[in-house]
């Protein structure tokens, strides 16, 4: 599967959006959000919604530096919001976003809070920025999460790209280090239909980080990452060149397995599924695979 592209990421983002807000209709905008300790349902979409006017001012403004972000993080005074105005504010930022990058384009110069540089950027992470949020307003809502495959592949080829980066390798007190000798992952992503299985296999062996994608439906054909989200330096998509590296761990078995759904797969990076779930399969060093999985994630807490 290939990225989804410039204008299928702003419908997308349309898209995602509204179905967000029309499973918290009616919904308690003081419900606790289990992902978001501390956060009420008010204050996720409070936190969407100003991501999005947030985003929106950048690239309208075609800002070239880091623009505040105090409307984003500063959610406290919205504990328990009115549902009018908290959907307005939501349905306003999506339309102002939408419109900025359509206007922009997808090739425009920007400042992105990581590799990139353009508009392309901003669509595809704020995209996935909805998504994962819209997964923690339906389980708050209880109501059941879907989402079409070739999205979350989009997002699950994002978080490989973040797991390439050389932030993910850098030493941190008190944190065991990433690279080893027999440190693959293998990501099993399960298709709707048979022969629709796409795989990614991430090698922690060498001196920085490798992933590889293949898909069934491409005949194995390997594919890679690309593009990232979230503040992060050094160059974007997933490291290449080693084919070497690559071939040697083709065929051999991961020391962790992981096969699930492509939704599913996508919410356990997030940390919105456990590995013992209903539906996630894991063989092998689920250490490994829990320790990848906070190290590629640095980009959430910074």
């Amino acid at each position: 599967m290939a990225a989804l592209g410039y204008d299928r990421y702003c419908d997308e983002l349309r898209v995602q959006t509204a179905l967000l807000r029309s499973s918290v209709e009616g919904a308690d905008m003081t419900a606790p959000v289990a992902a978001c300790p501390g956060w009420t349902l008010g204050q996720l979409l409070r936190h969407v919604g100003s991501t999005h006017h947030w985003a929106a001012t950048v690239v309208r403004t075609r800002a070239t530096g880091p623009v505040p972000e105090d409307l984003v993080n500063d959610v406290s005074g919205y504990a328990d919001a009115e549902p009018a105005a908290m959907d307005a504010w939501l349905a306003e930022g999506t339309a102002l976003l939408v419109d900025a990058l359509r206007t922009a384009g997808p090739t425009a110069r920007v400042w992105t809070p990581g590799p990139g540089g353009s508009t392309l950027f901003w669509a595809r992470r704020m995209l996935h920025e909805a998504v994962v949020h819209r997964a923690d307003a339906y389980r708050t809502a209880g109501a059941e999460f879907t989402l079409d495959e070739d999205i979350a592949v989009d997002g699950i080829d994002e978080w490989m790209g973040f797991g390439a980066v050389p932030e993910v390798i850098a030493p941190r007190p008190g944190v065991p280090p990433l690279l080893g000798p027999g440190r693959t992952l293998r990501f099993h992503g399960v298709g709707a239909t048979p022969g629709a299985a796409v795989e990614w296999l991430v090698d922690l062996t060498g001196d920085r980080v490798l992933s590889r994608r293949t898909d069934e439906r491409d005949g194995g054909r390997g594919g890679v990452s690309g593009g990232i989200g979230g503040r992060v330096s050094g160059g974007g998509g997933v490291s290449g060149g080693d084919d070497e590296r690559e071939d040697r761990h083709e065929d051999r078995r991961a020391a962790v397995t992981v096969r699930a759904t492509m939704s599913d797969l996508l919410l356990l990076l997030y940390r919105r599924r456990t590995p013992t779930g209903t539906g996630i399969g894991i063989d092998g060093d689920a250490g490994l695979l829990d320790l990848w999985v906070e190290r590629s994630g640095f980009w959430l807490r910074e």
